[in-house]
């Protein structure tokens, strides 16, 4: 089979966004992965991209595909697919479309096999591939550098992995995932403004776009904290974050410096937009028994051969949506340059967009020549079985 007879779909299925385009494409169409409901507007959902229609996004309740990373609700899922699938910029026509697909490490079996069952019994899809995000992200960067080797940290809404590569073969037995993302951040950000200034607990979608405006990881925590401390213009870190109120304000927004708040509800963001983020490097500070992400690279790497660690090292490369906040790659950087031996080098790779690098990563993996020898037929399924889609894909 050769790739450029099948139109190539790419679903970077995500716990938060899903990424998804043909490799056509220049990049891919990202929509949110949930089925949205609104207070607002009672009795009617909102399916992925579709809530930019929704006139107010106060108190929005989510229905979510994935559960702590993995795909649980088969109907919600099927519902953004479809939707998805039928938007003017992808409109598949299952038949003649080969399909890459990133599921999680550590996937259930019977997630994998269910996966399978679908693509291939109700889409009826022509040539499946399933994969990990890292093992793409991977794959784009060596190409891109022309390096053999890479370590990939994946931080995104569920979960963190990391991933050890050599010679672009995943080392699977120092693949270390933390139980620690943007869903956790998100969520202790409502619970500490709750307690503090405005109640918003139900407010995941304002509270989640006010981390991504706000926060940032800190080069110094104790220092901040103290400047967090200060009063008046000595203190450089407090903003005000303007709510939004879906009339005039869309979309909640830092205050600008004199500008009136009359009229206006804000939040008050201090020593929170340093120390939320903070859980990423420091999880035992909200009670979680794990080690922080720049812990967790180095503790992958201590699993390889000695031989190659400088070879990981000098390619540490960070996707996910939090690899977005300001600060976080030197942060990463500073933090296994001071755990690493001193005699190796250190680098760490922060791509343009973190978020759809290994979406791209497939474009690279299907104008390889050896792709096709990684799909699977839809007649292979029916004649050898889900086991052995599973066996090939190796996830």
């Amino acid at each position: 089979m050769s790739s450029d007879l099948n139109r190539v779909l790419v679903i970077d299925n995500g716990g938060w966004q899903c990424k998804i385009g043909y490799t056509t494409q220049a990049t891919p169409l990202v929509a949110y992965n949930s089925v949205m409901k609104a207070k607002a507007e009672r009795g009617k959902s909102f399916v992925a991209n579709e809530i930019d229609n929704c006139r107010d996004m106060s108190g929005l309740f989510y229905q979510l595909p994935m559960q702590k990373g993995f795909l649980v609700n088969w109907d919600t899922q099927r519902t953004v697919w479809e939707h998805l699938f039928n938007h003017k910029l992808i409109n598949v026509d299952f038949s003649e479309t080969s399909l890459i697909f990133t599921e999680p490490h550590f996937n259930f079996a019977s997630v994998q096999h269910s996966l399978n069952e679908i693509f291939f019994e109700q889409y009826q899809l022509a040539f499946i591939l399933r994969t990990t995000a890292t093992d793409l992200a991977a794959l784009k960067f060596c190409h891109d550098n022309r390096e053999n080797s890479c370590i990939v940290l994946d931080t995104g809404y569920s979960f963190s992995h990391s991933v050890p590569y050599l010679g672009g073969v995943k080392c699977k037995e120092a693949v270390l995932r933390l139980d620690v993302g943007g869903k956790m951040l998100t969520n202790y950000l409502k619970d500490v403004i709750s307690y503090r200034q405005l109640h918003v607990l139900d407010e995941t979608f304002v509270m989640n776009q006010c981390k991504e405006d706000c926060c940032f990881v800190s080069s110094d925590f104790y220092g901040d904290m103290k400047t967090a401390g200060l009063k008046g213009a000595q203190n450089t870190i407090s903003r005000d974050y303007i709510l939004p109120d879906y009339l005039d304000v869309r979309r909640g927004y830092i205050r600008k410096k004199d500008e009136s708040v009359q009229g206006k509800q804000v939040i008050r963001m201090n020593n929170e937009r340093f120390s939320v983020p903070e859980i990423l490097f420091s999880p035992a500070d909200i009670g979680i028994k794990q080690m922080g992400v720049s812990e967790c690279i180095m503790h992958s790497v201590s699993k390889v051969d000695h031989v190659f660690h400088p070879d990981l090292l000098s390619n540490v490369v960070l996707i996910g949506g939090n690899a977005c906040l300001p600060g976080f790659k030197k942060r990463v950087e500073t933090e296994v340059r001071h755990l690493a031996d001193c005699h190796m080098s250190v680098s760490v790779h922060t791509p343009t967009d973190p978020v759809s690098y290994a979406w791209q990563g497939a474009k690279v993996l299907a104008a390889s020549p050896e792709f096709s020898t990684k799909l699977i037929s839809r007649k292979e399924y029916l004649e050898k079985g889900s086991d052995y889609c599973n066996e090939k894909f190796n996830i």
